[in-house]
């Protein structure tokens, strides 16, 4: 019997994963431990602490115990040996990187990553004298001609942010593995609920814990898991001496969200889905990006390394950015802001959400129109958020060669 056949179904697992042995005085939830410091008598209990031979803690910036017990959950959840955890999103993705890769290194990944991880690859890694390759999304013999030219690190984020395009982890996992490259996938969207990247032989997950793992838009956080254990001990040394710490009081918002991760992930597929079709069929609407729909380039694809197709889509208007300003104010049931993943319905175009930091140039060669529009579907009921786009698509006038 493999590990994860003796593991309990993901539902109860993000309920309960981690946190027995954090409990104190009988309580029921973990406490949030606000220590900077934790005090030994014992000088030789105490170096052994320090060293890293016995379990505990000694300083608030290495670890601590309320941040352990979100690792611990994430690290069941992903079915990884070890994990550690950061203040961002962005401080996993930078500080991994940094963790391994040297001037010289190689790096080949994909035009479609999140913008942020896009200006480290296009505009950071370049000027430490690292060659970076961002090949089209999807188009998987580019992708493998380029590694099998040599790389030392194959970066992939699937599904994508904002396009939600799909790429064949495994595949990619066999070639980078067949030149010595490592693979990194962001998993940020899929979350450990609907795909777990380890389970094909992928070296490191990362994930901004910020966005479906906290589900609730209030605390930032990050975080990295494999089943390579010094892997993660480099990158956990990394941040452990540059500071980008996990509080822990963001640290139990994290924990507490990932409690109804399973059913949040549930109804927000759900409603996704039958969202992408609505606006499949809308006059109005000019495209429509979602993994679910069988219109989907690489549907099939997500259909074998996914067990959903999750809760964010995107989509493009008719009129461009002229007809999202009129769209995006008239929606009642979304926020207009630059977050996803929570329980309220979170709505922005990729230029002041997702890519803000790139220029209208950069996205457009990034194949991310001025028009395009991210929708985070949240929990509310469906029909109310189907309702609420209709009437708002509705105060769209469109010029008349465009009807």
């Amino acid at each position: 019997m493999t590990r994860k056949e003796q593991l309990a179904n993901v539902g109860t697992r993000s309920v309960w994963a981690g946190e027995k042995k954090y409990l104190v005085h009988g309580a029921t939830q973990v406490p949030v431990v606000h220590s900077v410091s934790f005090g030994y008598d014992d000088m030789d209990h105490w170096f052994q602490v320090a060293t890293g031979k016995e379990e505990g803690h000694i300083y608030g910036r290495n670890t601590n115990p309320t941040v352990q017990a979100f690792e611990d959950k994430v690290k069941d959840l992903e079915d990884a040996k070890a994990v550690t955890s950061f203040s961002t999103g962005m401080a996993a993705i930078s500080n991994a990187l940094a963790a391994v890769l040297v001037p010289g290194d190689r790096i080949v990944s994909i035009k479609d990553t999140y913008g942020g991880t896009n200006k480290i690859f296009s505009e950071f890694l370049p000027k430490l004298n690292m060659d970076v390759t961002l090949c089209e999304t999807g188009n998987h013999e580019a992708m493998e001609a380029e590694v099998r030219k040599g790389c030392k690190l194959l970066y992939l984020e699937t599904p994508t942010n904002p396009t939600v395009k799909i790429t064949d982890i495994e595949r990619m996992v066999k070639v980078a593995h067949e030149v010595g490259a490592l693979v990194f996938v962001d998993n940020t969207f899929a979350t450990p609920i609907l795909q777990n990247p380890l389970e094909f032989g992928v070296d490191l997950v990362l994930h901004s814990a910020t966005k479906f793992l906290g589900g609730h838009a209030d605390a930032l956080g990050g975080v990295v898991c494999s089943n390579d254990e010094d892997l993660v001990e480099r990158i956990y040394h990394y941040r452990e001496i540059n500071g980008a710490s996990l509080d822990p009081m963001a640290a139990y918002l994290l924990l507490r969200g990932m409690k109804t991760l399973h059913l949040r992930i549930k109804q927000q597929c759900e409603s996704a889905e039958k969202i992408a079709h609505f606006l499949q069929q809308h006059e109005k609407i000019e495209a429509v990006f979602y993994p679910g729909l069988e219109t989907h380039s690489n549907h099939e694809i997500a259909k074998k390394q996914m067990r959903g197709f999750g809760g964010m889509l995107s989509f493009a208007v008719k009129g461009e950015l002229d007809a999202v300003r009129q769209f995006l104010p008239r929606l009642t049931y979304a926020n207009k802001a630059a977050n996803l993943g929570a329980v309220e319905t979170t709505v922005g175009p990729a230029r002041t959400t997702s890519h803000i930091e790139n220029t209208p140039e950069e996205r457009a060669a990034l194949g991310i129109p001025e028009g395009l529009v991210r929708y985070s579907v949240g929990i509310e009921d469906v029909d109310d958020l189907i309702h609420d786009l209709e009437q708002a698509l509705s105060y769209i006038n469109l010029p008349e060669k465009m009807k």
